[in-house]
């Protein structure tokens, strides 16, 4: 999409904190983290969310969210959290608290998470 703008960092057109990139998905820093560790998983190809995702083909849904989990792994080991754990959300629609019209899953840790949700 041409207006959007993780799209448009995933294309390299706006800067961001690139912490993880792969075929599949770009992960850059939360601009407004809620925890030491703040990262956005994004998926290279465009759905607005999850519900729009979950519309496609069972084949495209389980690579890229396969593809997210691998990523979250990864990242996790990279940013010293795997052992401790992680939590990755996804915000899906308006109402949730998704301000970005792109699927993107967060991944916070480095301190103990309570109950309260982002």
């Amino acid at each position: 999409m041409e207006d959007c703008i993780f799209c448009k960092i995933i294309k390299g057109d706006i800067p961001s904190e690139l912490v993880y990139s792969d075929e599949f998905v770009v992960a850059i820093r939360d601009i407004h983290p809620v925890a030491p560790v703040h990262v956005l998983i994004l998926p290279r190809k465009h759905f607005a969310n999850l519900s729009e995702l979950a519309e496609t083909d069972s084949g495209e849904l389980g690579s890229i969210l396969a593809a997210v989990a691998r990523a979250a792994k990864k990242i996790a080991e990279l940013e010293g959290i795997a052992d401790k754990g992680y939590r990755l959300i996804n915000n899906c629609g308006q109402d949730a608290g998704q301000t970005v019209m792109h699927l993107h899953f967060h991944l916070i840790g480095g301190k103990t998470l309570g109950e309260k949700l982002i």
